[in-house]
């Protein structure tokens, strides 16, 4: 089991716009059979501005998969991804991503 873990630096003041995307996202993957995401926002961080969202997988792979193509998703639902997260460049400054291997 892995989880991954991205990390995203907003733009001053983009906090919760981009908490609405990634909660509106949330509830679309979990639709379309993605595994449930937890979105997290900072109390004290290295940085101000701060959201994490976090995902477990079974394999790398099964991660790669889905990126390319969610398990349950139809097209329309792949249009409804896009329109969610259109704009969303204008709310981030620069975000990075971890991988963890969950040992117990």
């Amino acid at each position: 089991m892995y989880l991954i873990r991205d990390i995203y630096y907003c733009k001053p003041g983009k906090v919760r716009p981009m908490v609405e995307k990634f909660t509106a996202m949330s509830k679309l993957s979990e639709k379309v059979g993605m595994p449930k995401m937890r979105i997290m926002t900072d109390m004290c961080a290295e940085r101000y501005w701060t959201i994490v969202s976090e995902m477990e997988v079974e394999s790398l792979k099964a991660f790669e998969e889905m990126m390319v193509a969610p398990p349950g998703g139809s097209a329309e639902d792949m249009k409804e991804f896009e329109k969610i997260m259109a704009g969303y460049h204008d709310l981030v400054d620069h975000g990075k991503r971890e991988i963890y291997k969950i040992e117990g």
